[in-house]
């Protein structure tokens, strides 16, 4: 019996793994992205945090609130120290206050697999043009360098980050059951992709809205997100179910 009795996946000969995440600093319009450097942002971020009126943000994450600095920054040294998750802050463009976290994780170039999370934007940067430009940065680099797939994945009960997922693009392919334990309660996983055949359709969906014809003069958008990329993510739902 020979090979050509199975069905298997398209070979792919051409394919050459892409690099690991090495970049120190993206530049945006309005937020860059800088290697996270707990001397230089770690007071920023503290007081960017504290700023929230609750503990909220932090109830899906693993680790935090921090009631002070002599909790908060060994915890960001000690991330700062990994290279997966590879941490970044997501700094301001013209004042380079830092307002929030985000790393890359589950970096696996030999699948051409990456993984965006530990998402933590300060309430300054929520709901902002640069909270999207920061998720824009890295996919940009991330499908630039040549990975096949980007992931998300969240709590499945964290209906922002559920929300949030749909909103950049990103396809829903399933929960996993079960998949962990968080601060002593059970977690069940929702994940999330953008593969590389969607990525020429959602760049071009990224340009049009994040550019500053897209925002009045009192920087509303014109054009929402959603509505750009949500043609793109139901053809993928399609194309998943054939």
């Amino acid at each position: 019996m020979s090979n050509r009795d199975f069905p298997v996946g398209a070979p792919l000969p051409d394919w050459t793994p892409p690099p690991a995440p090495d970049f120190t600093r993206l530049e945006g319009r309005t937020v860059r992205l800088e290697r996270l450097d707990p001397d230089a942002h770690g007071a920023g971020l503290f007081d960017a945090y504290r700023a929230a009126a609750d503990a909220g943000d932090w109830a899906y994450l693993p680790y935090g609130p921090f009631d002070d600095r002599a909790t908060f920054d060994p915890w960001l040294v000690g991330m700062a120290a990994k290279s997966d998750p590879r941490f970044y802050t997501i700094c301001v463009a013209d004042s380079g206050a830092p307002r929030g976290l985000l790393s890359l994780m589950r970096i696996a170039p030999e699948a051409g697999s990456i993984e965006v999370g530990h998402i933590h934007f300060a309430p300054e940067l929520q709901g902002t043009a640069g909270a999207t430009e920061a998720i824009w940065l890295c996919m940009n680099w991330v499908f630039s360098a040549g990975y096949r797939r980007f992931e998300w994945k969240c709590d499945a009960l964290n209906a922002r980050s559920r929300n949030a997922a749909a909103r950049f693009g990103f396809t829903y392919e399933g929960t996993f059951r079960q998949a962990g334990i968080v601060k002593g309660r059970n977690r069940d996983t929702a994940w999330f992709a953008i593969i590389d055949r969607d990525w020429p359709a959602l760049a071009y969906a990224y340009r049009r809205w994040l550019s500053p014809e897209n925002f009045d003069s009192d920087g509303r958008q014109r054009q929402s997100l959603r509505d750009l990329t949500a043609p793109i993510v139901s053809e993928a739902d399609t194309d998943s179910i054939n």
